[in-house]
Formats: structure tokens, sequence, C-alpha cells
């Protein structure tokens, strides 16, 4: 079993993972936050294996978060700009999910290391 937070400021984009994730065996959705702040008493709480981050929020972008955060988590990045992709990719993250995210662009494996896309 996959322990899973997401992180989102946007309500809707929450829930619409948290459905996902519902619908795949082997995740369990451990928690939900909408600000990168919220995800620190997460991990405190309970270990994640895998958060979803979105990267435009009020209080902190993403991606700065992920640089200043010490021994993180898988992390797949997740938002409507595809510009951050190679930074995101840089930091180790594990996928890249442009909104809306489709059910099956959810379950599409994440790119190979090594392997060069194009966005």
């Amino acid at each position: 079993m996959i322990n899973v937070v997401i992180i989102d400021d946007e309500p809707l984009a929450r829930e619409g993972l948290a459905n996902y994730v519902r619908e795949v065996d082997f995740l369990n959705l451990s928690g939900t936050g909408e600000n990168q702040l919220e995800l620190l008493p997460l991990l405190d709480r309970q270990a994640a294996d895998l958060v979803f981050l979105d990267i435009q929020m009020p209080k902190m972008n993403g991606i700065e978060f992920l640089k200043i955060l010490q021994k993180p988590p898988m992390v797949i990045i997740t938002t409507a700009y595809p510009s951050y992709a190679l930074e995101g990719f840089q930091l180790n993250v594990l996928d890249y999910l442009l909104k809306p995210i489709t059910f099956e662009r959810f379950l599409k494996p994440p790119p190979k290391p090594g392997i060069i896309i194009s966005c």
C-alpha cells in the first residue's frame, strides 16, 4: 500500500485527485491540505510515500518548497503550468501532471530515467 498526500489550494483539484487515489487499490489517501505548510504536520503524523504537490499556491511555490524540504517523499507535481517541468525533474520528482488531469494520465506510469520529454 502506498500512502498518498495531496497538497493543492484548489478544492476541486484536491477532490478530483482524491477520487482518483480512491479508485486505485494499492493507493491509500492519508491526507490532504491546501498549502505546503499543511504537509509538514501530515508527514509528522504519518509517513507519506507519495505527495501530489501543486506548484502555484498562495503561501509558497511548490518548487521552492521542494528545495527546502529535507528528505522529501516521492513527489508528483500537479499544475496547470508546463514551464516548471524541467526544474521539477531536476528536483527528482517522480512525474509531472498537467491540469486538468484525466484518470488515464493519472494511471500512466512515470517516464523512465534518462528519457527526455519535450513539452
